[in-house]
């Protein structure tokens, strides 16, 4: 695919296998998003799922990810973000085994039956009343409605015993998660803190908990170098999703 097409495309991002469109969701395609469906430990995944899958990113990342038998199920709350992510998924090559449902997960939750060995979420994390542009964005960037104490209550009834719950957040709200995460009877299993340079300290924490003890595998990792261009280690991470890598 040529890069004409690429930025000729409207109202979303092209990525080499899927096309993201999100002009009716607040969040739209960002670095937290790619980095999460890039990283997030998908070997032993059976059933994946997505809560608060916006456009449906994470979603068809990790369908990308895993093989033809595993399911991708996401759920979002707001009707038009997850109506997006209905027709993004329909138009990828996974569209046999990728679900998404208009729901409140504290709700889904109560009806699901299923257990998963992956959940992921881009989760709110901005205390109420923090400015942003619109409405939408603000909800779907506050904790007013998904508390991560709820976020976590969630994925530990939906979770296996020794699946990962994964999150990516800025890294003071990271470490609030799992000291509360450690207080529930989560385990931390996998953390990656990640710098825009070398020059800055880690802004953003990727993290996977599981309810199953094990060890701990921490490193650091810069989105771009001394030249300003991308890393190595951004760029193998990324290689399958971004043009042009």
């Amino acid at each position: 695919m040529s890069q004409q097409k690429a930025v000729l495309r409207p109202n979303g991002f092209t990525f080499k296998q899927f096309f993201i469109a999100h002009d009716r969701c607040a969040m739209k395609v960002g670095t937290d998003g790619v980095l999460l469906g890039a990283w997030a430990p998908v070997a032993e995944a059976t059933a994946v799922l997505d809560i608060g899958t916006g456009s449906g990113l994470i979603a068809l990342m990790l369908a990308q990810r895993t093989g033809e038998n595993v399911c991708v199920e996401a759920v979002e709350l707001d009707e038009q973000a997850a109506r997006q992510a209905q027709e993004n998924a329909a138009a990828s090559p996974w569209a046999g085994r990728i679900r998404i449902h208009q729901d409140d997960i504290r709700h889904w939750t109560k009806r699901c039956e299923r257990r998963y060995s992956l959940i992921v979420s881009n989760p709110p994390y901005f205390v109420p009343g923090s400015e942003c542009a619109t409405p939408a964005r603000a909800s779907a960037r506050s904790t007013t409605d998904l508390t991560h104490d709820v976020l976590l209550a969630c994925a530990e009834e939906l979770i296996t015993e020794d699946g990962f719950f994964c999150v990516v957040l800025p890294t003071a709200a990271g470490d609030r998660l799992v000291a509360l995460a450690l207080q529930r009877g989560w385990h931390l299993r996998f953390r990656t803190d990640v710098a825009d340079n070398d020059n800055r300290p880690p802004n953003r924490v990727l993290l996977a908990l599981s309810p199953e003890s094990g060890e701990l595998f921490q490193d650091r990792m810069t989105i771009r170098g001394p030249d300003q261009r991308y890393s190595e280690a951004h760029c193998s991470l990324t290689r399958d999703f971004y043009l042009f890598r």
